[in-house]
């Protein structure tokens, strides 16, 4: 199965009702790729957590794409394109590239290690960048058309404190009835299946959540087996 979600990186903060036509743009791409399943992103994204508002909005831009534009009238709208066959074609040719740099590396780990996929990323992102400052690229609402200072304000979500107090108020009762010799006893047999190689984890997970373990305690017993990963710095 596919899942798509639109970009995130292209939400701008600036003019953020842009990103609704963004958004648009790339479900309806999403679609037209065949995806069996599809997130549309907020379009105050860029700027906090989504407000409901701006979610429901994402979800009607899906529907409006399935009900209204009728591209869901017919299997393959773009099969046959002698465009859409040349960018595929490219997108291809360039994934070989990477492959074969990859490869040079030693395959992915050796190559995440050396750092040459976040070298990779953030030279891309400096070229966007010097694109967008010196107006190669247009990006709307941020280097160019502009808004003169009247643009309409986002509602930023605020998060609900009190919803914050009950859900920590309710662990402290978990953790205070839950049966933590039980408790302990999960944990540690994830960790001791987290040491052995080759091993599903998904039978102690599940354990060790029946037994009312919380994702921390979890996560702190990986954490323990595996390490934590350090992102080599990039020069």
């Amino acid at each position: 199965r596919a899942h798509c979600q639109t970009s995130g990186w292209s939400l701008t903060a600036q003019d953020p009702f842009t990103n609704v036509s963004r958004t648009c743009i790339e479900a309806l791409a999403a679609v037209h790729g065949h995806t069996q399943s599809l997130h549309t992103n907020s379009l105050d994204e860029a700027l906090a957590l989504p407000s409901e508002d701006a979610v429901t909005v994402a979800l009607r831009t899906q529907q409006i794409i399935a009900h209204e534009s009728g591209v869901t009238n017919t299997v393959d709208p773009l099969g046959g394109s002698f465009f859409v066959e040349a960018l595929t074609d490219e997108m291809e040719r360039q994934a070989r590239t990477y492959f074969r740099q990859i490869d040079e590396h030693g395959g992915v780990l050796p190559a995440l290690e050396e750092g040459f996929f976040q070298r990779e990323i953030t030279e891309a992102a400096v070229r966007y960048q010097r694109e967008v400052e010196s107006r190669r690229r247009i990006i709307v609402g941020v280097n160019d058309y502009v808004s003169d200072g009247t643009q309409r304000s986002v509602p930023i979500l605020e998060m609900d404190v009190e919803g914050y107090r009950r859900q920590v108020a309710r662990l402290a009762e978990v953790r205070r009835t839950r049966d933590s010799r039980a408790v302990t006893q999960r944990l540690g047999e994830l960790g001791r299946a987290a040491r052995r190689e080759n091993t599903n984890l998904m039978a102690p997970l599940l354990a060790a959540v029946n037994e009312y373990a919380t994702l921390q305690e979890m996560m702190d017993v990986l954490r323990e087996a595996w390490g934590v990963y350090e992102e080599p710095a990039i020069l």
